[in-house]
């Protein structure tokens, strides 16, 4: 399958480097032509790896990952073009974090009530999204297993079923998630994206990233 990877940072790059590992072909798009860390991630990653621009990028894959910076989603996925999106399953893993202020980072779609997850649905009416793995940490997304040998949970959302189901399927079949619980419709983005603010907290405390929550009842 042909992947659309928008964002060179580490969650981009790790999730990237895992469809790569999974036997798929994956475009990592970047702001512009020849970014370094785009040509330095396709050159270590092998023959089925390559990059380009957001649009080449999200041209080239049939499904898409957006893992830019939350403050610059908007922008980034604007110029993959609309056109580029539609009809497709955009995973949405970023989050609205502003660091203007230091650390620990505020939440900017919050603040306006609601969700980058829902700005992403209403800019781009046509790509189906599903908000995911925006709760944990880059490792752990693509290696549950890491913590608690994968006994914990990740969050889905998203105005479409059939898209749910699809990222459902490529949660527990490829990064071996074993509980994915949906939270219904993509306004439920608001509580995931506003869990990342004590999510940031705990790894201030626990001095790791690499932990999730379980869910009891």
């Amino acid at each position: 399958m042909k992947h659309a990877v928008l964002g060179t940072g580490i969650v981009g790059t790790t999730i990237a480097t895992r469809l790569i590992g999974l036997g798929h072909e994956v475009r990592l798009g970047a702001r512009e032509t020849g970014n370094d860390r785009a040509r330095a991630w396709a050159k270590a990653a092998g023959a089925r790896a390559s990059h380009g621009t957001f649009a080449d990028a999200a041209g080239f894959g049939e499904l898409v990952w957006n893992c830019t910076l939350g403050a610059a989603s908007l922008d980034a996925l604007g110029a993959a073009g609309a056109a580029n999106l539609r009809g497709k399953v955009l995973i949405d893993v970023a989050n609205p974090l502003d660091f203007s202020q230091g650390m620990p980072p505020t939440l900017f779609a919050a603040a306006a009530g609601e969700s980058l997850g829902e700005r992403i649905q209403k800019a781009f009416p046509e790509a189906r999204v599903v908000k995911a793995l925006n709760t944990v940490n880059a490792g752990v997304m693509v290696d549950p297993q890491k913590v608690a040998g994968g006994d914990h949970d990740v969050f889905i959302c998203g105005d479409d079923a059939q898209a749910k189901g699809r990222v459902t399927e490529i949660l527990r079949g490829w990064f071996g998630w074993k509980r994915v619980i949906d939270l219904g419709g993509i306004g439920s983005a608001r509580g995931t994206e506003c869990y990342v603010a004590f999510w940031v907290r705990l790894w201030g405390a626990m001095g790791t990233a690499d932990f999730n929550v379980k869910v009891v009842r």
